[in-house]
C-alpha cells in the first residue's frame, strides 16, 4: 500500500496544503518517513489523516465557483467500529460545506472495503447539499465495496458511477460530465 500514492497530475491546478480556505492548509509532508498505516500496511505520506484510523484522503481539488470537489480516499471505510463517515463529515465536509461546497466527487478505487453502521451522517450530508443543488458521487468503487455500499441502501444519498478514464480529465471537465450525468438521471 505504500506504492499507492494520492493522484498528483493536478497539483500543479491545486494544492490543499496552500488553500487558504482547506480544512488541510498548511499542512506539510515528508517523502521518506512512513508514519501512517491502514492496519499493518504503511501508506503513501502524501494522503492526509482526517481522524480515522483505516481511511486517509487527498483533497484533489476544489472549485469555490463551481461549488465542487474531487477527494481521493484510500483504506477501508468503517463506519461500524471507527465511524469514518462520522469524522469525515464533521473535520472535512462540514468545513468544506461552510466555503459553499456542495458537489462532492469522491474517488474511492482504493477503498478496499465498507463497513456500515448508522446512515444518519449520510443522510444529512445528502439533505445539506441536495438543498443546496449539489449531489455527492463515489467514483470507480471496486464491486465488492459496492456490494456493502448497496446492501445498507446508502447508494440512495451517494450516487455510483464508474469512469476508469477519470484521469485523463482536467477536473472541470470531470466535473461536468459528472454533473451532465446526474442532471440526466433527474430529468
Amino acid at each position: 500500500m505504500h506504492e499507492i500514492e494520492p493522484f498528483f497530475n493536478w497539483r500543479h491546478m491545486y494544492m490543499a496544503e496552500e488553500d487558504e480556505r482547506s480544512p488541510f492548509f498548511g499542512r506539510t509532508y515528508s517523502e521518506f518517513e512512513y508514519s501512517q498505516a491502514v492496519y499493518n500496511y504503511y501508506i503513501h505520506p502524501q494522503w492526509d489523516e482526517f481522524g480515522s484510523r483505516t481511511l486517509y484522503m487527498k483533497i484533489l481539488y476544489v472549485d469555490y465557483t463551481e461549488s465542487f470537489a474531487i477527494i481521493e480516499l484510500l483504506g477501508e471505510w468503517n463506519d461500524a467500529i471507527e465511524n469514518d463517515i462520522m469524522a469525515l463529515k464533521r473535520d472535512v465536509i462540514d468545513a468544506m460545506f461552510a466555503e459553499h461546497i456542495t458537489k462532492f466527487i469522491l474517488i474511492t478505487e482504493n477503498v478496499l472495503n465498507f463497513h456500515s453502521g448508522d446512515k444518519d451522517y449520510y443522510e444529512e450530508w445528502f439533505e445539506e447539499v441536495t438543498d443546496e443543488g449539489g449531489w455527492i458521487v463515489a467514483l470507480n468503487m471496486p464491486d465488492q465495496t459496492q456490494y456493502d455500499f448497496k446492501r445498507r441502501k446508502l447508494n440512495y444519498y451517494v450516487e455510483l458511477m464508474d469512469i476508469p478514464t477519470w484521469r485523463v480529465f482536467k477536473p472541470q471537465h470531470l466535473f461536468e460530465k459528472i454533473d451532465n450525468d446526474i442532471s440526466r438521471r433527474l430529468d
